[in-house]
């Protein structure tokens, strides 16, 4: 049955992107823009990312094989994209609002930054392990189309649920507070630069065993 393909898939896929996860970060990272800038980044990241790894479903083994790619080369590289995100959280933001703060005295329509592809789309949501997985489920059903359609119904969900944390994730943090959300963003920072080592480490392993 094609329900025993879908629950599956879609169990899987939610924990490896973990939007729940996801939700937090996003928030730190668009704290200090608009509506308008949140919507935009929310909306652009899930669709950048979705492309990505409906992409990734189709071709990815193709691709990886045209080009000699291995999947541990793609987690060390998104390994170290995420490292200086982390960076970035946990010692510049304080420095980089200063900056915005001050442009936006001079500037009737400041610009924010675009964060929508990196590090949102790659590699916080279609990073190492989403693309990995996407391509193991795919090679799974291998031959099938119908299941193939089924799985990748399931990533929609999953994506449009990812949309949805994040659209509710700036109204979570304003309830907690901007002490909180100060800490919490050094923690995150933390957690996702140890998370980026583990990419790396993984990455390291993979490559040296085969």
């Amino acid at each position: 049955m094609l329900l025993d393909i879908f629950i599956p898939a879609l169990v899987t896929l939610f924990v490896i992107l973990d939007p729940i996860g996801l939700m937090p970060i996003f928030a730190v990272m668009t704290k200090h823009g608009g509506e308008a800038y949140q919507r935009s980044m929310a909306l652009r990241s899930t669709v950048v990312a979705t492309i990505v790894l409906v992409l990734a479903f189709f071709f990815g083994d193709m691709v990886l094989r045209l080009f000699g790619i291995t999947i541990p080369a793609f987690r060390i590289a998104g390994g170290v994209l995420l490292f200086a995100t982390a960076l970035e959280m946990i010692f510049e933001f304080s420095a980089k609002h200063r900056k915005k703060t001050a442009e936006e005295a001079s500037h009737d329509h400041p610009a924010h930054e675009d964060i929508s592809v990196v590090p949102l789309a790659f590699p916080l949501m279609a990073g190492p392990g989403a693309i990995t997985t996407t391509i193991l489920l795919s090679s799974s059903h291998q031959g099938n189309l119908s299941a193939q359609l089924v799985v990748v119904a399931a990533l929609l969900i999953v994506m449009f649920g990812t949309y949805l944390f994040y659209r509710v994730s700036g109204r979570v943090m304003e309830l907690l507070g901007e002490t909180v959300t100060s800490v919490i963003t050094r923690l995150l920072g933390v957690i996702l630069a140890a998370l980026a080592v583990q990419f790396i480490i993984d990455g390291v392993k993979g490559a040296l065993i085969n």
